[in-house]
Parts: structure tokens; C-alpha cells; sequence
């Protein structure tokens, strides 16, 4: 794992967290965005550590009289400590295909109904971007979606995304013998089949790659790529493909 790789936020989204466009301010909205991520259980992903490490959690409650919101727990002690001692948390979500995002600079242990939790303070200002090419959207679990990469060895690898967006995709790395990926590598002759769409054929460049711990506690790595020089006709693939994956969703919700 490359240490120097910054957080596997939305470029995007980093770029724009200045921008009052996105921003959400207003109590009563913030309110209303977390507790519609409560009530759909959305997983939320918590960058910390530089972005280096990352835990999946979800929000379980939002307490608007004591002004705090309060997140599911992870099954490994370890990442759970190393979360509680980090100064800053990037969490990233979202909703109704929305992409959200907040942070703290601050989270402690706590009790919920029984069980052990996260609490942090209410944000006072979230991030709420609605355009579409700057969410990126979580690809199917179930019979993933594969990446073909070429090796210079005259090999090729298959890799599972983890979501896809207009800028880049998210790779799982679930075996690392398979392949390394540095931050900076390009690769070119990348072919994605995108079910009922047709092929997307595009030049990656690898933008970070870090270790992941699911709630149950194992481990794999995560990359985040982005498309070089894409042509038009490749990127109206994606576009058709992130509508098509989003009817399908309001259809089955």
C-alpha cells in the first residue's frame, strides 16, 4: 500500500467543498438529509488517517435535542480504536443517488439501545452534490461488473469495481498477489463490459490505493482510478449504463 495516497474522496467532491453551491447550511435540512440516511441504512464510508484506512458504518440515530448523531460500530477493535484516537473523519455517502458528505473532528464511543456505538456532533454544514457526474454510483455486489487489465507480461487481470462515475472508477483488489496498483501507474487497454450497454474501452491512471476493512472484519484493497482522455462515444456509454443501473433500482426499491 502507497503511503503517500490521499483519501478516496470524489475529487470531485474535495475540490468543490468550498463552493456555497453544495453546501448545506440549514438545520432543519441537515436534519432531514441525516435521518433519510438513517432511515434507508445507507452505509456511509469513514475516511481517517490521512484517508489511508477507511471504516464502514451507518447512522442509526440522529439526536436533534442533544445535537448529535450517533453510528453504527465496527466489528474490528483495532480500526475502532485508531478511529476514535483520529483528529479528522471525512464521511461520504448517498442518497437517492445524491452523493453526501460531512466531517468532524471529533468522534467517542457511546452506548445504543444496549450495543456499543459512534457519536459525533451534528455537522454544521453538509455537502450535497446533485449534478451527475460528480457522484460516483455503487456498482451491483451480486455478479460484479469486471475490469479487463492488460499486463505488460502479456497477461490480463479481472478486477471487480466497486462504483463507477463519469470521471473514474473504484477497483477491489481482494487477492494483492494478483496485481499492484501504485498511485501515478497508467494503464492503458482497460475493457469494461457493461451488462446491456456494450464495452467501455479506457485508459486508467490510478489516483491512490489503501486497505479497506469491511464490518466483518476482513480486509482487501481498494483503487481509485481515473479515465484518461476518454472519448465521447465511451463516456455516453457510462452515462447510458449510471441510468439504466438507477431505473433499475427505483424500480426494485
Amino acid at each position: 500500500m502507497n503511503d503517500q495516497t490521499e483519501p478516496d474522496v470524489s475529487p470531485e467532491l474535495a475540490a468543490n467543498l468550498e463552493d456555497t453551491r453544495f453546501l448545506v447550511h440549514g438545520r432543519l435540512d441537515i436534519l432531514r438529509i441525516l435521518r433519510g440516511l438513517a432511515n434507508r441504512n445507507e452505509m456511509v464510508s469513514a475516511f481517517f488517517n490521512g484517508g489511508k484506512e477507511l471504516l464502514l458504518t451507518s447512522i442509526i440515530e440522529v439526536d436533534a435535542e442533544g445535537n448529535s448523531v450517533i453510528l453504527d460500530y465496527g466489528s474490528n477493535e483495532a480500526l475502532n480504536t485508531r478511529i476514535l484516537a483520529s483528529e479528522k473523519i471525512i464521511f461520504v455517502t448517498s442518497l437517492d443517488n445524491v452523493k453526501i458528505q460531512f466531517v468532524t473532528n471529533n468522534i467517542e464511543p457511546t452506548t445504543f439501545e444496549g450495543g456499543s456505538a459512534f457519536r459525533i456532533r451534528l455537522p454544521e454544514q453538509v455537502l450535497q452534490l446533485q449534478r451527475r457526474e460528480y457522484y460516483r454510483l455503487t456498482t451491483p455486489i451480486i455478479n460484479p461488473i469486471k475490469c479487463q487489465i492488460p499486463l505488460e507480461d502479456g497477461r490480463s487481470v479481472e478486477l471487480p469495481l466497486a462504483d463507477i462515475s463519469a470521471g473514474g472508477i473504484g477497483l477491489i483488489i481482494s487477492n494483492p498477489q494478483d496485481i499492484t496498483l501504485e498511485g501515478g501507474e497508467t494503464l492503458p487497454g482497460c475493457r469494461i463490459n457493461l451488462p446491456g450497454i456494450g464495452v467501455l474501452e479506457a485508459t486508467l491512471r490510478v489516483q491512490n490505493t489503501f486497505e479497506v476493512t469491511l464490518k466483518n472484519g476482513s480486509k482487501m484493497l481498494r483503487s481509485g482510478c481515473q479515465f484518461v482522455d476518454l472519448r465521447p462515444s465511451m463516456q455516453s456509454l457510462i452515462q447510458r449504463y449510471i441510468i439504466k443501473l438507477e431505473r433499475e433500482r427505483i424500480a426494485n426499491a
